[in-house]
């Protein structure tokens, strides 16, 4: 019994190898650079290290060989939505080729609802790809990360979180941690959840709100900063929190944690506090 995690050098392959690993399950990771820091320190934690490229598309079909499950995941952001697209494509070719009882793909949460934000677009079509195939397979659909904040570590430093949205406005977001635990909660009993398509979310205070919860956990002043996303140089993200602005996720977040209460659901607070201190 081995599970196969994709990005498992990265947050969210990172976050599904611990909570793996946590289950005491097996783990064979697929890393570019077997003698990376990174996947060193796998292979320290007893991972098997399986070499492949998730853009290249290569090593896949030996990785997933003989496996239990497959964490998959792809990215447009070294070569753009449509390679994200292949990716998807070399991924499912390599399933059917190896015969993978089942996957769990991490699409985004909205991906199915058209918004026209190139990258959920992009992830939506891997998931059409999927379902047409005949792999067994669920769909999770994350939020916005709460890790996404540690990016503006400098505005944060100057005492401001700056946003691209209105900051009254509940921006749903999710702990890798839950991710994770999520993930090998559905690898635990792959029947109960083949075919469906689930969103997760762990909160959703609004930018003001995540402000007063850093000037608390940092001890020091710290405001919202909101501004136009017209100002964001990339069409990808400027699409993404014009659609986060507007419209937002949609996940029911009550039920989805009654559901799954197994997982724990890490508030904002509780990821900042163990985070920044």
């Amino acid at each position: 019994m081995t599970y196969v995690v994709l990005g498992a050098t990265g947050g969210q392959g990172g976050a599904v190898v611990d909570a793996l690993l946590d289950a005491q399950l097996p783990v064979r990771a697929l890393v570019r650079n077997p003698s990376s820091g990174r996947a060193q320190a796998l292979a320290e934690r007893g991972v098997e290290l399986a070499v492949g490229d998730i853009v290249a598309g290569t090593g896949l079909a030996d990785a997933f060989a003989g496996s239990s499950g497959v964490f998959a995941l792809t990215t447009p952001f070294e070569s753009g939505p449509d390679a994200e697209i292949a990716q998807g494509t070399s991924i499912l070719d390599a399933a059917r080729s190896g015969a993978v009882p089942y996957l769990v793909f991490s699409s985004v949460a909205s991906a199915d609802l058209g918004t026209g934000v190139p990258h959920f677009e992009s992830k939506y079509r891997v998931e059409q790809l999927l379902a047409d195939s005949d792999i067994r397979h669920t769909i999770v659909g994350p939020t916005y990360f709460y890790d996404n904040l540690l990016g503006g570590s400098d505005a944060l430093a100057a005492g401001v979180m700056p946003l691209g949205m209105p900051d009254d406005t509940p921006l749903q977001q999710l702990s890798r941690q839950d991710l994770g635990r999520f993930v090998a909660g559905l690898f635990a009993d792959p029947d109960a959840y083949v075919g469906e398509r689930i969103d997760i979310a762990s909160d959703a205070p609004t930018p003001a709100q995540m402000a007063a919860t850093l000037s608390d956990v940092l001890g020091r002043p710290l405001t919202a900063e909101s501004f136009d996303p017209e100002r964001i140089s990339s069409e990808d993200m400027r699409a993404m929190f014009t659609f986060l602005g507007r419209d937002g996720y949609s996940v029911d977040i009550p039920a989805l944690h009654e559901r799954f209460p197994e997982v724990g659901w890490v508030s904002f607070a509780e990821w900042a506090a163990a985070e920044l201190t």
